[in-house]
């Protein structure tokens, strides 16, 4: 059941010491979200850190607060511990432990319909970013916004909704854009970074995966597979693929796009994308979950059991 807003800015505001959280791998929303709130509390004065297991891609790098983010958490007694755009407990990797045992307060804000509040407070809204969550949350307490705190937090907006694309997007969510703007958030900036500029690597990467497109249930499916030995020619490594597994959606009679990264022997993080099915089903009979169009898992298997396991489960949802 979810807190009330008031309730979830209650327990940040009277928080003395406190841990902010974002998935593994993380993206642009996980990235904005955790950052906002960083930072907010950073300016005023509080003592805080953000973690993340794995570190930011370098495609993020150029934001200063972004080089931040810890792999580890510092020493020290916390009493609050806040994971952002989490869908899953076990999405905070080598920090789920301390999550899930930790005696102090811990709060959980996410836009995952898949998210079951693992936390002892938390707030969940299905929306296309946890960062459109979070500007309310700041519009609501009164927190001090700054151009900052504004950039990263339309960096999610922006990077979640798919440029303003997705189906979820409301007039909230441009509402939202329009708050951001107005405290100087660069759309600009934003949208070349994350969608124009790319490495010559990547790019290599990029051609290697779309070259070897597999289709299936008459062309309404397609998967990309993202090899070690492709990302070892390239010299890549997996935040390259960021944004692949859009691409296959732009092709008439595509319903769902699939794009399998080899994660390790018989293993593949599978990210799913759909125009219209119910993908959050399909990855939920894996373990996973997300949104209705937007969600992941992890499945086993060798790469031709994998597709099939997952064409079956698609073809039940289409």
């Amino acid at each position: 059941m979810n807190d009330s807003a008031e309730l979830i800015i209650e327990k940040i505001n009277s928080a003395k010491k406190i841990a902010v959280f974002c998935h593994f791998r993380p993206d642009g929303d996980a990235l904005g979200a955790g950052l906002a709130v960083y930072l907010m509390l950073k300016n005023a004065g509080r003592q805080v850190c953000m973690c993340c297991e794995d570190e930011p891609p370098e495609k993020f790098r150029y934001i200063p607060a972004v080089n931040e983010v810890k792999t580890q958490l510092p020493d020290g007694e916390y009493d609050c511990f806040i994971s952002v755009d989490c869908a899953d407990i076990n999405r905070l990797g080598i920090f789920q432990k301390r999550y899930s045992n930790f005696k102090g307060v811990t709060i959980n804000i996410d836009h995952h319909i898949s998210n079951i509040g693992y936390a002892k407070y938390n707030y969940v809204i299905d929306c296309p970013a946890s960062c459109e969550i979070i500007t309310g949350l700041f519009i609501k307490a009164g927190w001090q916004m700054t151009e900052e705190i504004a950039y990263v937090l339309m960096l999610g907006l922006i990077t979640d909704s798919g440029n303003f694309t997705h189906r979820d997007v409301t007039a909230k969510t441009y509402e939202t854009a329009a708050y951001l703007r107005g405290y100087g958030a660069d759309i600009t900036e934003i949208n070349y970074k994350m969608y124009s500029s790319q490495t010559k690597n990547r790019a290599l990467l990029y051609g290697r995966v779309m070259n070897k497109m597999r289709f299936a249930l008459n062309d309404r499916l397609v998967f990309l597979i993202v090899s070690a030995e492709d990302m070892k020619a390239t010299g890549t490594d997996k935040s390259a693929t960021e944004g692949f597994v859009d691409f296959p959606l732009t092709i008439d009679g595509v319903e769902v796009s699939i794009s399998l990264m080899e994660f390790k022997n018989n293993q593949y993080k599978a990210s799913l994308r759909s125009k219209s099915a119910n993908v959050n089903a399909v990855a939920s009979v894996f373990g996973g979950g997300g949104h209705i169009l937007a969600s992941g898992c992890m499945v086993f298997g060798s790469i031709e059991e994998v597709i099939e396991k997952l064409t079956y489960a698609v073809f039940q949802n289409l």
